[in-house]
C-alpha cells in the first residue's frame, strides 16, 4: 500500500468513475492507474469498486470505507505541508474559496480587494457554484473555506461561523405601481408577476415561509440562480423583483427602482465553513477576519475545536 495509490482511488472517485478522467487530472497514464488500483485490492483482499463489462460502476462497501480512510489520511499529509509552508514562509502560499455568486458579485469584491493588497504573494482561487456545490467543495478539500447562505450548517463535519445577516428589496422600474406601496405588504407584493431566486438559493425558504404563513400563494414567474438575471428580467418586465437588497445598487441599477422589504421577510445568516481537521494558514484567518471582523483567529479556532 502507498500513498499514490490513495490518491488515485480518491481521484476516480471524485471524477464519477472515470478513470480515463482521473488520469488526465493526475497528468498520469490510465493503465498505471488501473494497475495500482488492482494491486491494492489484491492487497488488501476487496473490491474497492464495482465494475461492469468495461467500465466501474460504483464503489462496494468496503470500498467506501477505504475511500473514507484514504481521505482523512490524504488531508493529514496536507495539514504537515501546510505546517511546513506556514513556518517557512508566511506570505505565500494558495488559498481556495467556495461560494455563490450573490458573495462573489457583491459581499467578496472589497475583501478580495483588500487581502491581495496585504498579501500579493498568496494566489487566490474562487469556486462558484451552488449552495450544494459550495458545500462539497470544502467537505472534499477542494477548497479551504465555503461561503453562503444554505446548507452549510446540515453536515457534522464542518464548522460553520455566522458572518453576517442581510435581507430584501423590491425591485421594479420606475413608475410601478407597487413602488407606491406605504407601507409595502405581502399581499401588495403578491398581487404582481414574481422574478427571484431559484428554490435552493440566497434564502428562498425565508421568501416561502413569508408568503405562507400569511396564506398567500407568490406568482412567481420566472427564477434564476443570480440578482443580475432577476434585475435583467425585471427591466425587460417580466415582474417585479425579489432579491437581496445588497444586489441593488442605485449608481449602477439606473433603470430601476427599489423598496426595502426586510420588515415582511425573516433575515437570512450568511455563514462561513470550514471542514474539521482542516489546517488554516495565517493568511486564511486574515481573510476571514477581513470578511466578518468578529471572527478573530481565537474564534474560529474554538469553532474548529468544536
Amino acid at each position: 500500500m502507498n500513498i499514490q495509490q490513495l490518491r488515485y482511488i480518491r481521484e476516480v472517485a471524485r471524477s464519477g468513475l472515470s478513470v480515463s478522467a482521473a488520469a488526465k487530472k493526475l497528468h498520469t497514464a490510465q493503465p498505471g492507474i488501473s494497475n495500482q488500483i488492482r494491486l491494492l485490492e489484491e492487497e488488501l483482499n476487496v473490491d474497492i469498486f464495482e465494475r461492469g463489462a468495461k467500465r466501474l460502476t460504483g464503489l462496494t462497501l468496503p470500498g467506501k470505507a477505504v475511500l473514507a480512510i484514504a481521505e482523512r489520511i490524504l488531508r493529514d499529509m496536507e495539514n504537515i505541508r501546510q505546517v511546513g509552508e506556514e513556518f517557512s514562509n508566511e506570505t505565500i502560499g494558495a488559498f481556495s474559496i467556495a461560494t455563490t455568486h450573490t458573495q462573489a458579485r457583491y459581499a467578496l469584491p472589497p475583501v478580495v480587494k483588500a487581502f491581495t493588497e496585504r498579501y500579493p504573494g498568496v494566489s487566490l482561487h474562487m469556486h462558484q457554484g451552488n449552495p450544494a456545490q459550495v458545500t462539497e467543495f470544502v467537505r472534499s478539500g477542494v477548497s479551504d473555506i465555503a461561503i453562503a447562505t444554505e446548507t452549510l450548517t446540515s453536515f457534522e463535519d464542518l464548522a460553520t461561523l455566522p458572518c453576517y445577516q442581510w435581507n430584501r428589496s423590491v425591485v421594479a422600474p420606475p413608475g410601478h405601481p407597487v413602488l407606491d406601496e406605504k407601507p409595502l405588504t405581502l399581499e401588495a407584493i403578491a398581487r404582481y408577476p414574481i422574478v427571484t431566486y431559484d428554490s435552493a438559493f440566497t434564502g428562498r425558504s425565508k421568501i416561502n415561509q413569508a408568503f405562507e404563513s400569511r396564506g398567500l400563494e407568490p406568482n412567481v414567474v420566472f427564477t434564476a440562480l443570480d440578482s443580475d438575471v432577476i434585475k435583467t428580467y425585471v427591466e425587460l418586465g417580466l415582474g417585479i423583483g425579489l432579491l437581496t437588497s445588497m444586489a441593488f445598487d442605485p449608481a449602477r441599477d439606473t433603470s430601476l427602482r427599489a423598496i426595502d422589504a426586510a420588515h415582511l421577510f425573516e433575515p437570512s445568516t450568511t455563514r462561513i465553513g470550514i471542514r474539521r481537521g482542516s489546517y488554516l494558514r495565517g493568511y486564511m484567518y486574515a481573510f476571514i477576519e477581513l470578511f466578518a471582523p468578529h471572527l478573530t483567529r481565537k474564534v474560529v479556532e474554538g469553532a474548529m475545536a468544536g
